[in-house]
This record gives structure tokens, C-alpha cells and sequence, in this order.
């Protein structure tokens, strides 16, 4: 995914995203886009990694250069996370939101599985994952990650198993959707114009993956959270929802 070749075929297919759309003045701003996720602590709450998503902020700087502000939607630095496992968003969402008892029975289950799986993926060994490269989505683009080793792989997947595996969960809607491709996303495809460049933004990606040959950055997964969104620039959570400290 990281190759020049797989860029120049997936900007053959990028698409416009319906998470960001032009207001009157034609700037592209977040729409409504409800849901839930368990994801690490987004910039602003997770310090420990302040070398890593500052690395990503001068790169989101770098493809606004490369891409301009028509083609490329900039998420906030501080809202920048790495998702362990999507739950329930959109339409899907606010159905199950019609149950008045839906919300508080996410958390409920969610605080569970964190218990149920607490010994399986804690330890003294910290989780660590680094950035092989840029990411190119249908309706997004991020960076790709690896686990720097097996326990860190193990003890992330075996997480999601415990999220997506547990009946209670299933019953409220709860279902994998996709699998695990570590990656944090740093913005989303905007106008795409019909002559469009490809070639020149596949080779600009495959350019710019050498800033990581030498020095590899790298983020510490500390803790998973609960957290809920209205859309893509803002996750939120109180302080009594579920939280699992690796």
C-alpha cells in the first residue's frame, strides 16, 4: 500500500468525501457524521506522543502543498488518533440512538470487554507501532502503520477480537466492518478535478516516504477509549466512560 505503483492506482479511483462539504463561502467544513470508536487519546490528550504527531502535522502541511486546499481537506492536528476499533457510526448510529438506553448500554458492554480482556493485553512491555508510509484511501489519506513487534500486533488484536466477539455487543449493532489496516488518517479528498495530475501526486507520496527510511516514527499505544463523535474533527468522552490502560 505504500508503493508508488499502489498510489498510482488507487488515485485512479479517489473519490470527493461526503464527511467535508463547502459552505457558502465554499470552504470545506466537517458535516454531521455521528458515532462511536475505541481509539487511542487524540493529540491533544496524549503527550506522550508529541514527536510522533508532530511529524504528522508538518505532514499534513506537505500534502496541502502538494495536493492544494480544493483537493485536500486538513484534519486538526489535535484531533489526529490511531482507531483500534470502528463501532457504530452515520445512519447505523442514529437508528439505535432512537433506543433512549442505547448509549448508556455501548459503555456499559464496552467497560466490560475492557475488564474481560484487561489481563490478556496488559503488560510492562509498552505497545509500539511505526510509520512505513502514506496511505492512499478512496475518500481519505493517512499513514500506514506496522507493529515494531509480535506482542504489539498480538495484544491490539486481540482486543478487537474481544470488542467484536462478545454477544452483548452484537446484540446493540456492533459488527466488524473491515479489517485491521493500522493507519491515521490526516485528511480527506475534496474536488477532484478532471485533470488531475496523478502521476505527479503518486510520485510526490513516493518522495516524501523517505523521511521515514532513517528515522521511523514511532507511537506509543498507552491506552484505549471509549470515544464519541460528531464528526471528523472531534472526539469526545466523559471522564467515567471506559478506558483500558496497556
Amino acid at each position: 500500500m505504500t508503493l508508488p505503483d499502489a498510489y498510482a492506482a488507487k488515485f485512479q479511483h479517489i473519490q470527493e468525501s461526503p464527511k467535508f462539504v463547502p459552505n457558502p463561502n465554499g470552504v470545506r467544513q466537517a458535516a454531521p457524521f455521528p458515532g462511536y470508536s475505541v481509539i487511542t487519546p487524540p493529540w491533544q490528550d496524549d503527550r506522550a506522543n508529541d514527536e510522533f504527531y508532530a511529524d504528522l502535522k508538518t505532514c499534513g502541511r506537505q500534502l496541502l502543498e502538494i495536493c492544494g486546499s480544493h483537493l485536500f481537506v486538513a484534519l486538526p492536528p489535535d484531533s489526529l488518533h490511531l482507531t483500534i476499533a470502528d463501532l457504530i457510526w452515520d445512519s447505523a448510529y442514529r437508528d439505535a440512538a432512537q433506543n433512549p438506553e442505547f448509549e448508556g448500554l455501548l459503555r456499559d458492554r464496552i467497560a466490560d470487554t475492557f475488564r474481560q480482556c484487561e489481563t490478556a493485553v496488559t503488560s510492562r512491555t509498552p505497545i509500539r507501532w511505526q510509520i512505513i508510509g502514506f496511505m492512499v484511501m478512496t475518500r481519505a489519506i493517512g499513514v500506514c502503520l506496522v507493529p515494531k513487534d509480535e506482542q504489539s500486533y498480538d495484544r491490539i488484536v486481540q482486543l478487537r477480537r474481544a470488542i467484536y466477539q462478545n454477544a452483548k455487543l452484537i446484540e446493540l449493532g456492533i459488527e466488524q466492518q473491515y479489517h485491521f489496516t493500522a493507519h491515521v488518517t490526516l485528511g480527506y479528498w475534496g474536488e477532484i478535478p478532471p485533470d488531475l495530475d496523478r502521476d505527479r501526486l503518486s510520485q510526490s507520496l513516493a518522495d516524501l516516504n523517505h523521511r521515514w527510511l532513517d528515522t521511523s516514527q514511532e507511537i506509543w499505544i498507552q491506552r484505549a477509549e471509549l470515544r464519541k463523535f460528531d464528526d471528523m474533527t472531534h472526539y469526545d468522552r466523559q471522564p467515567d466512560w471506559p478506558v483500558l490502560e496497556f
